[in-house]
């Protein structure tokens, strides 16, 4: 029981971001409205995904020290995860851009161009295109040496592009994305009220815990299964 504690710990935390999330007030700014509510989930979706990569990459460099085989399926199995947890960040923030941003006084195919067009979006495509990259290098690579080595040190690589392309260059140019220029949601100061940060921290460990939980099961699939083709 007292290992597991963690596993509890994610239920309890993401029961009380949905319960919490949608029940609690928050503040209306314009134009976020009701719809800041996806803060709980496309943003800390996002967050988690960051560790997750964080964690591939410090395991991909341990796999360059030791070359124990453990560390390279340990560094797979968690971009992974932060690969599904950065396609559920986009599409929930392409849902709220789909409300947010579009103008109304455009026709919607001019709206949703422009939103497209962003560069945070686009920055965030980018991460995750190099990090599939990153898979299908593996997959093309027979030999498990040869493999887990490219792959490490093409981990680090994705990982080096990781944060300018979705937290530093979307900053320096404009953008629609909330946080940038003025747009309300992100400012934690200004923009969140307590009873929403009471909610966001809670969220981003329990999405983490669960995105942890769940590679954990992986893992222990790919070490039996390569326990299975060593005997």
């Amino acid at each position: 029981m007292y290992k597991s504690w963690w596993k509890i710990a994610s239920i309890i935390l993401l029961l009380y971001t949905f319960t919490a999330g949608f029940l609690l007030e928050v503040p209306r700014l314009p134009p976020l409205q009701e719809t800041i509510r996806n803060l709980y989930f496309h943003v800390c979706m996002w967050f988690a995904m960051m560790i997750l990569f964080t964690i591939s990459v410090v395991n991909a460099v341990r796999y360059l020290r030791t070359f124990n085989q453990k560390y390279d399926i340990y560094a797979r199995q968690y971009a992974v995860m932060a690969i599904v947890l950065g396609l559920l960040g986009y599409i929930t923030g392409a849902i709220w851009a789909s409300y947010t941003w579009a103008d109304p006084n455009k026709p919607v195919m001019n709206s949703f161009s422009s939103i497209a067009r962003d560069p945070k979006l686009i920055g965030a495509a980018i991460a995750l295109l190099v990090y599939f990259a990153y898979l299908i290098l593996r997959d093309s690579i027979q030999d498990m040496d040869k493999k887990a080595r490219i792959s490490a040190v093409y981990n680090i690589f994705a990982y080096a592009i990781l944060f300018p392309a979705i937290w530093i260059l979307p900053r320096i140019l404009p953008s629609l994305h909330p946080g940038n220029d003025g747009n309300p949601a992100l400012d934690v100061k200004n923009d969140i009220s307590g009873n929403m940060r009471m909610v966001f921290y809670p969220a981003v460990i329990g999405w983490t815990l669960l995105a942890v939980w769940i590679t954990t099961l992986k893992i222990r699939l790919s070490l039996l299964k390569e326990k299975k083709m060593m005997s």
